[in-house]
């Protein structure tokens, strides 16, 4: 049964610097765009480098490894050599909380 979990506070994730947080020994990545948050497996399905450490222009995350880009909204592969999508995740934000669902 998937249950809403907090992460992190609006303030912690900055626009443009991908967050890395841990729920339940899985790790995943927090983008922010504007006023928008998302959130993603860290793990690139190409060569599982982690994405929070990835360059992030807008909803497109590249990956740090080998330039892989996904979009951060849907996890959908934009850009070669990724093929398979990432695992995007429901998220909801009460108050300054983040909340994604496990």
């Amino acid at each position: 049964m998937a249950e809403w979990r907090r992460v992190a506070s609006v303030s912690d994730v900055n626009e443009g610097a991908p967050m890395l947080v841990v729920v339940d020994n899985e790790d995943i990545a927090l983008f922010r765009v504007n006023d928008e948050i998302f959130a993603t497996d860290d793990l690139c399905t190409h060569a599982e480098a982690s994405l929070a450490e990835g360059d992030q222009n807008g909803y497109i995350i590249t990956c740090p490894r080998h330039g892989g880009q996904f979009d951060i909204r849907t996890g959908a592969p934009k850009h070669f050599p990724v093929f398979s999508p990432i695992r995007t995740f429901p998220l909801r934000i009460e108050n300054e909380d983040i909340f994604i669902e496990i």
